[in-house]
């Protein structure tokens, strides 16, 4: 076997080092790129550097941090010496990251100082090290400040990584409760990234911007493991991505591919693209054909595509289903959106589509290299529980024996929680989460999402859930109060008592509207307002443990 077929991230950062020695590599918006010589460099160094510091193959090294270039570095220089990363959501509780850290043992913590608040009460017998991941200096103690290394300090060439070492444990941050620590080895990471590239092939000259957290698994495998497979660029915001830091970065980066959550999209069309389309009467009669809304909307698209720089030509949304209405937006304005289907568990795709094959509502067919199957489908619908087997479908979850058994299948198919169905094509098509059905007074299987997906349709509707209370189906919804507020910005003094007014119209043509269009078992007894926005996951969807009851 070469060096190039084996699957471990080792492997990966010294094919790439050697092969794209001096194209740029990783970055913030506003600087200067680390070429990937520098790149594998640094991650020798602070490989060389963990090692003095008695950090050993099989040790774990958790990172709690936002998105930078060091990130990087810290990633492929553990996971090269044969350590375990833990990478850490930034949006975690403190009691969170210290339950994580002292479940997963850590020996040694990368912490940037945006969040070095969140750890420092924690003190943990295992966690001997802490450093500062802006510049790799120590924290703590006498040495507080003091760099992991010296100039003088030298390299260490990586560790005999192999392909089933486990490489990674991610902590999920889920919809349902309780976290658990996914197990991935060398080669369900490498494999997944390898075979992405079967749904859309990347070059050496693509350049990515980043606006997930690193931290979870889409961003990492397929927004910094693919491109440095292939020698592509990833630029890094250095804020949160709102509109005002976001907007100049795509001016500065003209990325070519995006990774995206649907409420990224769906903020951009019902905050920016919608109210423009409808701004005045001559515009809404003519947005109310199908042949004027076609039109407006491949206007918009040309106008979407230079916000975006002009160069896009692949826009990845996963992580949630997304807003039929957008998606309709989206393909009229031609603009180059891919879906893909996977979870923390399958590292992360498991189906997938590019911007040229991309079917309606469809997540796509199963990615080379992963089998797909529906369990006890009904025999109506089609519809059961997705299943998959791969490469990359997890170890287990880790200490979680019975977890991990529950997971499986006795004949190995990983059970995803998910319900869909295939067309006669092979594209999968997602109806739900298992746990979140509802199942009606008669016996009827009642889906939530496609609910929400209904009432989300609506113009002043930026998202909602929809759960059961005491035997009947509430809608909580979140609205926009920006455009709610503009129409009577103008009253000044009085704006508010007609805000709250229009509010509650809006409740109940809401209420009459979704009733009208879903079926009777699925019909609402309650629409009730959401006025803060619902607590999210890292992939912006709702955390709906938390509203189980109304």
């Amino acid at each position: 076997m070469t060096d190039s077929n084996i699957l471990t991230l080792a492997t990966i950062l010294e094919n790439s080092v050697r092969r794209f020695a001096q194209r740029p590599a990783l970055s913030f918006v506003s600087g200067t790129p680390l070429t990937y010589a520098e790149f594998g460099e640094e991650a020798a160094r602070l490989r060389a550097a963990l090692r003095a510091r008695g950090v050993r193959p099989g040790d774990r090294v958790a990172i709690l941090s936002g998105n930078m270039p060091n990130w990087g570095i810290a990633y492929f220089a553990i996971t090269s010496m044969g350590a375990v990363v833990v990478p850490l959501l930034p949006d975690f509780h403190p009691r969170e990251i210290e339950t994580f850290l002292k479940h997963a043992g850590c020996d040694a913590l990368f912490v940037s100082d945006r969040l070095r608040e969140h750890v420092k009460g924690i003190k943990l017998d295992t966690l001997r090290l802490r450093i500062r991941l802006e510049d790799f200096s120590m924290l703590g103690g006498e040495e507080e400040g003091r760099p992991l290394w010296t100039d003088k300090a030298g390299t260490c060439p990586s560790a005999d990584v192999k392909e089933d070492d486990l490489a990674a444990i991610i902590y999920t941050s889920g919809t349902t409760g309780k976290s658990k620590g996914v197990m991935l080895t060398h080669r369900n990471i490498a494999f997944n990234a390898l075979k992405v590239q079967t749904i859309q092939p990347i070059s050496s000259e693509d350049v990515f911007l980043s606006i997930l957290p690193l931290s979870h698994v889409y961003e990492k495998t397929l927004g910094l493991i693919l491109p440095i497979m292939q020698g592509a660029s990833v630029r890094y915001v250095e804020k949160p991505p709102t509109a005002a830091v976001l907007l100049p970065a795509l001016e500065a980066v003209r990325p070519t591919l995006m990774l995206s959550v649907p409420l990224v999209i769906e903020k951009i069309y019902k905050m920016r693209v919608l109210p423009q389309l409808t701004k005045n009467v001559l515009m809404r009669k003519v947005y109310g054909t199908t042949k004027g809304r076609q039109f407006l909307h491949r206007l918009a698209g040309k106008k979407l595509k230079k916000t975006f720089g002009g160069r896009l030509h692949f826009f990845g949304i996963g992580g949630a289903k997304l807003d039929p209405v957008v998606e309709r937006f989206l393909r009229e304005a031609n603009f180059p959106y891919a879906i893909g289907y996977g979870l923390t568990e399958t590292s992360p795709m498991l189906a997938g589509a590019n911007p040229q094959v991309v079917r309606y509502q469809s997540t796509g067919p199963a990615m080379e290299g992963v089998e797909l199957r529906i369990a006890d489908a009904d025999p109506l619908t089609g519809e059961g529980e997705i299943q998959a087997r791969s490469d990359s479908v997890m170890r287990g979850y880790y200490n979680e024996p019975e977890m991990t058994h529950e997971a499986f299948t006795d004949d190995g198919w990983f059970r995803t929680g998910d319900l869909g169905s295939f067309d006669a094509d092979g594209h999968l098509y997602i109806k739900g989460r298992l746990k979140n059905m509802i199942v009606g007074a008669s016996g009827e299987n009642i889906y939530p999402e496609e609910i929400e997906s209904v009432i989300n349709t609506h113009r002043y509707v930026l998202e909602s859930l929809v759960t059961e209370s005491k035997g009947r189906l509430v809608a909580m919804v979140h609205l926009n109060y920006e455009e709610i507020e503009a129409q009577f910005a103008h009253l000044k003094d009085e704006a508010m008592q007609y805000v709250q007014q229009r509010v509650e119209e809006i409740l109940h043509e809401l209420h009459t509207y979704v009733n009208a269009n879903v079926n009777r078992f699925s019909q609402l007894t309650a629409v009730i307002e959401q006025r803060a926005p619902f607590e999210k996951t890292a992939t912006q969807k709702i955390k709906r443990f938390l509203h189980q009851t109304v």
